[in-house]
């Protein structure tokens, strides 16, 4: 256990004070006594101790000032609290192709806004991660409950050079794992049962872009992969099929969405293919998600516990002392 503000228990002195005080107040009445005593005023032995019940409602003042006082320090105690969690990444193309303007107003604004409007809506039971990829993949949010902290990383993103799916998906499993992976190419061309990067259930990875694979390693391969680490793979497809064509730097670049290859990368995964235009595609990833149950530790602040416990304290002994004696003290 520990205190936020540890200089108020130096307040707890006020307790052993206490204490001495009313052992001093006990030698007093009782030398009256066996003074009056002596005169012959009363009747009773006024040497024998008194009861257990004379000294019972001040152990429980005590206990009551002892309890309050330390709950001014503000204790906290460490609990571990049981809950449900999964880890999605938003793995986004970033290339150039999701400039064109087939969704309004270009594929990139809508695959954020998309994007925003799932993080909104998901349990902070849900840790999200933000993953760029163009021709290379890179985190740009490590997966996090703080969901400023995630549309601030969505936000943040903009377009540049070529696609490769494969290390979009790659880059996400490394969020997920928590670490950098390495992947063997040579395994990828060779046996897919051979590359082993962990098992990490409860997550899933929610693929969005426009399906134009420009360069490698293979994303149905990767998805594979993923799909043996127990990692789901959603994706969402940006764009028209029937194609467009859109000005870059002064070129005319025609563009079109795949939707096969995006099936293709889901369906490695037991995951499903979504079009932007559907409104449901994102919220439908988290009742995919098999949560898992997770004990965190967490700090709990335990004012109220001790402020509860001395005032019942306070209100016993107050009762008693009616009770017995007929005054409080």
């Amino acid at each position: 256990m520990s205190v936020e503000s540890p200089r108020l228990l130096w307040l707890l002195v006020l307790v052993p004070a206490a204490i001495v005080g009313y052992r001093r107040l006990l030698g007093r009445r009782t030398a009256r006594r066996v003074e009056l005593a002596a005169e012959g005023l009363v009747l009773t032995d006024a040497r024998a101790r008194p009861s257990w019940r004379r000294h019972l409602p001040f152990a429980l003042f005590s206990v009551a000032l002892t309890s309050l006082l330390v709950g001014a320090a503000r204790p906290q105690m460490s609990v571990g609290i049981p809950r449900r969690e999964g880890t999605v990444i938003l793995a986004f193309d970033v290339s150039n192709s999701m400039l064109a303007d087939d969704l309004q107003p270009n594929r990139m604004e809508a695959a954020k806004a998309a994007a925003n409007d799932f993080v909104a809506e998901q349990p902070s039971s849900i840790r999200i991660g933000v993953v760029a990829f163009g021709e290379g993949g890179f985190i740009a949010q490590v997966p996090t409950d703080k969901r400023s902290d995630v549309t601030a990383a969505i936000d943040r993103l903009s377009t540049q050079g070529g696609t490769s799916l494969g290390a979009g998906i790659f880059s996400s499993l490394s969020a997920i794992a928590g670490e950098p992976l390495v992947l063997d190419e040579a395994a990828l061309n060779d046996d897919l049962a051979d590359v082993d990067i962990g098992y990490y259930g409860s997550s899933a990875i929610v693929l969005l872009s426009d399906g134009e694979n420009t360069d490698g390693p293979d994303p149905v391969q990767l998805a594979e992969i993923a799909s043996v680490a127990g990692v789901d793979i959603h994706t969402i497809g940006l764009g028209s099929p029937d194609g467009t064509v859109f000005d870059l730097d002064g070129f005319s670049v025609a563009t079109s969405l795949d939707e096969q290859l995006l099936t293709d990368i889901a369906e490695a995964t037991d995951g499903a293919y979504h079009p932007a235009d559907d409104a449901a595609a994102l919220a439908a990833v988290y009742d995919s998600i098999d949560l898992d149950i997770v004990t965190r530790t967490e700090p709990r602040e335990m004012t109220a516990v001790f402020a509860g416990l001395g005032l019942l304290a306070l209100l016993i002994g107050g009762a008693l002392s009616l009770r017995w004696f007929g005054r409080v003290g």
